[in-house]
């Protein structure tokens, strides 16, 4: 019997897939293999895992067509299956391509939940034994130092990756604070700063370039691919920016991080790495502070300045 295990991964987004990643290693590490990974092409798992050695096959996961996933993964013959979700239909998609060990959330049990939390308890469970919930991202050194000499990134300057753009505008902090933020920063220190931003962000990529004091030092990841970025973002050593995919995959890379959490809760996203500072808004904590906060307007601009230079000193 093929003893490879299959790993199903529901959440669309690229910071879940992130902490999730600390699951899938401390599997692999258990089982003595490397491990298949079913996941949604918007998580970028087949980048991310690009050179993890503890993933050897990422298969995309149709949204739609239930039979069609069985057909992807039945052929595999799969021993055992590890479902992040507490979907029936993931468990059945399971079941049907005759896997014969399923672990699996309780069914309906996940709403409210926090999401590093349940993931973290669920592996523990299985393994019985505590697992390192920080992340970690492996890529090619080779990459690694062709960024370095392709984009002039060098260790006596601070190379900050910038993470200006999220998900949703009630999770941005003003284009203008991160401009001032930055011009404060490069007024200290020399600096280098990575705008991390998609094609949807050129007007907040623009405004940072327009930027007399930083524009010149700037960097737009706006054109490139995830495993473009990624190499580039390995040679950074801080992130400064929204809770977004950006900062996970910075995190997971082991850079030193400060991710703003204005309409997301930090418990779920913000304490599962070493990696990871947070600011939440002014009157919230990490424990209040979560979906529908709504608190962009009360990010104090002082103490994102004040982490920051913590941060990068």
């Amino acid at each position: 019997m093929n003893q490879t295990a299959l790993v199903i991964i529901k959440s669309m987004g690229i910071g879940d897939l992130c902490i999730l990643t600390a699951n899938i290693h401390a599997i692999s590490t258990s089982i003595g293999k490397p491990l298949v990974v079913l996941a949604q092409k918007s998580s970028r798992a087949s980048s991310i895992f690009k050179h993890d050695p503890c993933v050897k096959e990422v298969i995309e996961l149709d949204k739609t067509g239930f039979f069609n996933i069985i057909k992807k993964i039945k052929p595999y013959k799969f021993s055992q299956c590890y479902v992040y979700s507490d979907s029936i239909r993931m468990y059945l998609i399971s079941k049907l391509s005759n896997i014969k060990q399923i672990f699996h959330y309780k069914f309906f049990s996940k709403k409210g939940k926090n999401f590093y939390r349940t993931s973290q308890e669920f592996t523990e469970k299985i393994l019985q034994k505590k697992i390192d919930s920080t992340s970690k991202i492996y890529w090619d050194k080779d990459d690694i130092e062709k960024a370095k000499k392709n984009y002039n990134i060098k260790n006596n300057i601070k190379n900050i990756v910038c993470g200006i753009s999220a998900s949703g505008k009630t999770k941005r902090w003003r284009i203008s604070n991160y401009i001032k933020l930055f011009e404060e920063i490069s007024k200290k220190y020399q600096s280098k700063f990575f705008l991390a931003g998609g094609p949807k962000d050129e007007d907040l990529i623009k405004a940072v370039m327009d930027s007399s004091i930083i524009g010149k030092n700037c960097i737009s990841f706006s054109k490139m691919t995830i495993e473009e970025a990624i190499p580039i973002i390995a040679s950074c050593q801080n992130y400064i920016g929204s809770d977004t995919g950006w900062g996970h995959i910075a995190s997971g890379l082991g850079l030193k991080s400060l991710l703003l959490f204005m309409d997301s809760p930090p418990l779920a996203y913000g304490v599962y790495s070493n990696n990871i500072s947070v600011i939440v808004p002014q009157g919230e904590t990490i424990e209040s502070c979560g979906h529908n906060t709504r608190g962009s307007e009360k990010i104090s601009f002082d103490e994102v300045l004040k982490k920051s230079l913590e941060l990068i000193n």
